[in-house]
């Protein structure tokens, strides 16, 4: 035979070889022992935790002769031929592609028979949650009262999509996920016994990326020495898994939490030009910002986690992270991993979720204390200064308790005011002016492919930006913050890659202005505004000019009628 997976190879012959699951091995060994087997079984669980495994090894300490303590031997006929998969009362349904009702009336009718073999005849139902409700049905009776020589295993994945009805008629076994310990040690066990060499670090990364399946991790562990020569590698594991290194995620959070946005970009830009996957990257920096997280409140429930490398990096992060910049950056990083999932362009997500993450916090300096400004340095002189004649007047009351002394003269401390944006509005008014609605959507249209011309960092500040009003030669673009419509209005260079991008496009030269979003509504209301006093003007002047010039019979006419002209005649337009 040919080489086989791992995951089949190290397959649990025995109760003692699954692993993780102390309490359900445990119960079933001892309902063999005292004879107190049940008639139907449903063993529910993650993928790759041992339901399937558990079913056939169950199949077989209930059919062998020799079996001891609750499990089986492993050398008689009959365990070799379950094992084998080639023993006729040991059946294994997959009911992903056997769901129709007529598969289970065949079960239905056939459970009657005696087995020919065994002593029991054991149906395993593999994702039985894929069953039709009509299967189902045709299932129920015989599950409540199958024959004496007769036991039913079921397994899922969706236990939650099982009737109510089934559920009540089996015993139910819920297999939780494989700790991260367990599943470094059974990797260990495996390697030791092929003899193979391996750094456990390496290890530790390929636990992580199984998510508790032992099925997974064994997979992963497969790609890995298939990808190293039989050499399990730090570096190995995370190329095959994608992953990415402490260190790198270490660099990249604390160019994050600094507030350097160029710097964290660059990081992120090396990473992806790794070979890294988008969405498990961001699950790992999520996973790290949990530890830093964890580590504030508790040092130790961090310290015992196997999979993490404490130095003195991550107690330094730690330590100078502020914990509500943690709470957000958690929140932020969760929101884009649910918007990651159905996009194609995954690398745009990363830029712009860098570009929130590093507007958290103000820049804080990790390395070296904070320095205060010049101005906040007047303030403190201001209050010291105070604070001494304060301290002089209470001297001076409590040796002369009755001398009246003058209340000592506040100074105010200069606020100073933020600058406040200034548009150009005669840059906005003439785009207004013609401005279309076939325009803007011919914008919004080609916008995607805008962005994906401009180079990393330009594509980071315009992709919170959008346009919001155009006409045949201009464009009025809105950003969502007001630092970067700041960093793309001085950016010479980002607007004529924009303009060159449109004319590549679109084939003619625009015009473009940047706002605020917050100063668009204005700026709108106020040509319109204005627009519409301009309007009316001119409706009035045309109403007056028409009065001013009246036709010259209609004009003899009330000069011979005199004040009955209104009475008597009366005027028609042609």
């Amino acid at each position: 035979m040919g080489y086989q997976a791992l995951y089949r190879v190290w397959r649990p012959q025995k109760f003692v070889d699954l692993v993780g699951q102390k309490m359900i091995t445990q119960t079933l060994q001892n309902a063999i022992m005292t004879k107190q087997t049940s008639h139907a079984y449903l063993f529910t669980g993650p993928r790759g935790t041992g339901k399937t495994s558990a079913a056939k090894i169950f199949a077989k300490v209930i059919n062998c002769h020799n079996q001891k303590d609750g499990e089986p031997c492993n050398e008689c006929a009959t365990c070799q031929a379950i094992t084998e998969g080639r023993l006729n009362d040991v059946i294994e349904i997959d009911a992903a592609s056997n769901n129709s009702v007529d598969e289970i009336r065949d079960i239905r009718d056939k459970v009657k028979y005696a087995p020919t073999q065994a002593d029991y005849k054991v149906y395993i139902i593999d994702e039985v949650h894929m069953l039709s409700t009509g299967a189902f049905n045709a299932l129920l009776k015989t599950l409540e009262e199958p024959p004496s020589n007769v036991v039913f295993i079921l397994a899922t994945t969706e236990p939650h999509k099982i009737p109510a009805t089934i559920i009540s008629r089996t015993q139910r076994f819920d297999f939780k996920r494989i700790t991260n310990d367990d599943l470094i040690a059974r990797m260990q066990y495996i390697l030791t016994e092929k003899k193979f060499e391996y750094e456990e670090r390496a290890l530790r990364v390929v636990a992580k990326a199984s998510a508790g399946g032992m099925r997974d991790a064994l997979s992963i562990l497969d790609q890995v020495l298939s990808f190293g020569n039989d050499v399990v590698t730090l570096e190995n594991a995370l190329l095959v898994t994608g992953s990415v290194k402490h260190e790198q995620l270490n660099q990249y959070l604390k160019l994050i939490f600094a507030g350097d946005t160029a710097a964290a970009l660059q990081t992120l830009q090396e990473v992806m030009a790794e070979g890294k996957d988008a969405n498990r990257l961001v699950e790992d920096v999520i996973d790290y910002c949990r530890d830093l997280l964890l580590y504030q409140a508790s040092p130790n429930i961090v310290e015992q986690n196997s999979l993490l490398d404490i130095d003195e990096n991550f107690k330094t992060l730690a330590e100078q992270t502020d914990i509500n910049s943690l709470y957000k950056a958690i929140d932020i990083l969760n929101e884009q991993q649910q918007n990651m999932r159905f996009s194609t362009h995954a690398d745009i997500y990363l830029e712009v979720l860098t570009v929130k993450l590093t507007q958290l916090t103000k820049k804080v300096e990790i390395n070296a204390p904070t320095e205060l400004s010049s101005a906040s340095q007047e303030e403190i002189t201001e209050l010291k200064m105070q604070v001494k004649e304060l301290k002089k007047v209470v001297d001076n009351l409590q040796k002369n308790p009755e001398q009246r002394v003058a209340p000592v003269k506040e100074k105010k401390v200069p606020v100073r005011k933020k600058n406040s944006t200034v548009i150009d509005l005669k840059k906005v008014y003439p785009i207004l002016a013609d401005a279309t609605r076939n325009d803007l959507i011919k914008l919004k249209d080609i916008w995607p492919d805008l962005m994906n011309m401009l180079s990393v960092t330009q594509r980071a500040i315009m992709n919170v930006s959008k346009p919001v009003a155009a006409s045949a030669k201009g464009v009025i673009v809105s950003f969502d913050y007001d630092f970067l419509f700041e960093k793309a209005d001085g950016n010479t260079v980002l607007k004529d890659s924009l303009t060159q991008g449109l004319e590549r496009l679109i084939g003619q030269d625009y015009k473009m202005v940047f706002m605020p979003k917050e100063k668009w509504p204005e700026i709108r209301k106020k040509y319109l505004t204005e627009h519409q006093d301009v309007s009316e003007k001119d409706q009035q002047s045309d109403s007056k000019d028409k009065e001013e010039v009246e036709d010259p019979q209609i004009t003899a006419a009330k000069q011979f009628f005199g004040e009955n002209f209104n009475q008597i005649v009366k005027i028609k337009e042609d």
